[in-house]
């Protein structure tokens, strides 16, 4: 090493070499990004749109930055070519080339024009905005290349992903939308005639203003990765498009369910007849049933048993108007409506017919524990008793008389358990505060389910 100068120590001719080599791999680095760059498609892109927001703003940026990293490169190329013209004065350079290499190499030697370190609006590293020149040292230009070129190839890589995912998707869920439109027009789902037809309207008119902001702004729907330092770190920004996609494919899913319905519709509505027939079929059966009641058994409430309900004969009516003119949109609601309205008829029906043969069931039960209990007794050889006799007579005339007490007629069926028990020396009948026949009951129960 030689005495120190501006720069430290005047380097040696191997230092110098060294230097050297290693500029000239930067250089040539540096010198094929730039180009990569020039050449990228996104950047092409980004030169002949009509931009706007934020892409707008950051291109402007970007693009004064890329021309301002040729201007270092040229100020860097300057100073390397300079810097070998030096060195390949002399086979063995003198310490007069040698300071000057070594303030070449590494002083601040480099001078830019502060016009051009102006135009990214940014000060330079060196606060060289406003000076009418900045001067670098050679690793501090690099540093400053690699700075500008990291920001610029992020911004030109995020729009070019955006551009290389969005618009072609948008294309694709557009053209899908077309042809939903045309299968929902083929069965009548319109705008203002059916809610699925405003939202194929809507999602038509999402698209497309989605891709003109999309081709103009790519930068609005870019997600930079967090913690990421790395040029284009992150993804586009899909939630519109997701959004619609999601939309289009309910609305697909309710021309699906028209489709169903336009296909099925007569099975469908002839199964709706027949629920309702069994239904009307059910009430007529209660109502004769109640007249029967309301004559064979006194003292019981029955109730009222309600007419068919007109309103699903017409909403049936209707069902049937729309399958004639073709009106899928407005049948397939109207036939789910109809399939669960016709069930609960159906059931309600039902349960009237067994509220009002419940009276009946209680005098069937009657009969036939009094007559479980007689085949007990004859068993026994007791069917003479004359205490049996009578209880069975008496309980036997309530409960095949018309009209019917059965609270009187349960009181005398129960006296004549009682009767049984005590014949047999069982325990008496519950609730009569006898002896209970355990034995005989369980016979009884047999009798019951035999009867």
């Amino acid at each position: 090493m030689g005495a120190t100068g501006t720069s430290g120590p005047v380097m040696d001719r191997d230092e110098v070499d060294r230097a050297l080599a290693r500029l000239g791999a930067e250089h040539e680095a540096i010198e094929t990004s730039l180009l990569a760059l020039q050449d990228h498609a996104g950047r092409r892109l980004l030169e002949g749109a009509e931009l706007t927001g934020v892409t707008e703003q950051r291109w402007a940026v970007t693009e004064a930055s890329i021309t301002l990293l040729w201007t270092y490169f040229d100020a860097y190329t300057d100073a390397l070519r300079t810097a070998r013209d030096i060195r390949a004065r002399r086979r063995w350079s003198s310490r007069e080339d040698l300071v000057e290499l070594t303030e070449l190499l590494r002083g601040e030697a480099v001078t830019v024009a502060g016009g051009a370190t102006a135009v990214t609006h940014a000060p330079s590293p060196h606060g060289g905005a406003g000076r009418l020149s900045t001067r670098y040292s050679l690793a501090a230009l690099v540093d400053r290349m690699n700075e500008l070129y990291a920001a610029s190839l992020d911004m030109v890589v995020a729009a070019d992903a955006v551009w290389s995912a969005l618009p072609a998707r948008i294309d694709l869920l557009a053209a899908e939308l077309q042809r939903t439109r045309t299968l929902a027009h083929s069965v009548g789902v319109r705008p203002g005639e059916h809610p699925s037809g405003d939202d194929l309207e809507r999602i038509t008119r999402t698209l497309t203003k989605l891709r003109e902001q999309v081709v103009s702004d790519p930068l609005a729907f870019w997600k930079p990765a967090e913690g990421s330092s790395a040029p284009g770190g992150g993804k586009p920004d899909t939630t519109v498009y997701d959004r619609e996609a999601r939309a289009l494919e309910e609305v697909r899913r309710e021309i699906d369910a028209v489709l169903t319905v336009r296909q099925d519709a007569e099975q469908r509505l002839i199964r709706l007849r027949d629920v309702l027939s069994r239904a009307d079929r059910t009430l007529a059966e209660a109502r004769t049933a109640r007249g029967e009641v309301l004559a064979k058994i006194a003292a019981t409430e029955v109730p009222v048993v309600s007419g068919p309900p007109t309103a699903l004969q017409e909403q049936l009516a209707t069902a049937a108007e729309y399958r004639r003119q073709a009106q899928w949109h407005r049948l397939s609601p109207l036939l789910e409506s109809l399939e669960r309205k016709a069930e609960d008829e159906l059931l309600r029906a039902r349960e009237s017919l067994t509220a009002v043969t419940a009276p009946l069931a209680v005098r069937a039960e009657l009969r036939g524990r009094l007559d479980a209990y007689r085949a007990k007794v004859a068993r026994h050889g007791l069917a003479e008793d004359p205490l049996l006799v009578e209880r069975y007579d008496a309980a036997r005339r309530m409960l095949w008389s018309a009209p019917c007490d059965l609270r009187v007629a349960e009181q005398a069926v129960l006296r004549y358990q009682q009767a049984v028990a005590e014949l047999l020396g069982a325990p008496r009948v519950p609730g009569q505060g006898g002896p209970e026949d355990r034995r005989g009951d369980a016979a009884a129960h047999r009798g019951d389910s035999s009867v």
